[in-house]
């Protein structure tokens, strides 16, 4: 299994409001092999403070197993050498069996969010990247960093460059 880039994405929402947007628009990647979602968790508490939980994955349950042993081999791999990545392979595999991908404890969320709130934290498959990224590693490239750029990021720059611009006026004559 060829498996792209992933990406793990945490999302708040404060008196959610689902009409169903979000999932089309999921749909729609899917739909066009843009993203494959890996495992998403969906997690949201009434204004009882009810708990009521969702979770979903695109893959078959043969692909989860064949994933998580790839993704426990390569734990293994670095905890413990080639023995580690076999144990790890097999460890891997049962846990996504069982379980899924995400940990079974990313239910914390439950007490990270208030009344009326929701959560998601899904594992999202980049499926556009995998030619990408095979044409870089046959390049010999290599990955070295990697961020979203949020806007309060670019406010914070512009803010910075208005301080800079702000003393460099303050110390002309």
């Amino acid at each position: 299994m060829t498996v792209g880039p992933v990406q793990v994405l945490v999302i708040g929402f404060a008196e959610p409001k689902f009409h169903g947007h979000i999932r089309a628009e999921l749909d729609r990647l899917r739909a066009s092999d843009t993203i494959r979602l890996l495992d998403v968790a969906l997690v949201q508490k009434d204004q009882d403070g009810n708990i009521h939980r969702l979770e979903f994955s695109d893959l078959s349950p043969e692909e989860g197993e064949e994933l998580g042993a790839l993704a426990g081999a390569l734990i293994g791999l670095g905890a413990g050498g080639a023995e580690g990545a076999e144990l790890g392979a097999e460890l891997g595999a049962a846990k996504v069996a069982d379980r899924g991908l995400l940990p079974e404890d990313v239910w914390y969320i439950e007490d990270a969010i208030g009344e009326n709130q929701a959560a998601a934290v899904a594992l999202i498959e980049h499926r556009w990247a995998i030619g990408l990224r095979d044409a870089i590693r046959d390049a010999g490239g290599f990955h070295l960093a990697d961020a979203w750029i949020h806007p309060l990021d670019l406010v914070s720059i512009g803010l910075l460059e208005a301080d800079e611009a702000e003393a460099q006026l303050a110390g002309m004559p």
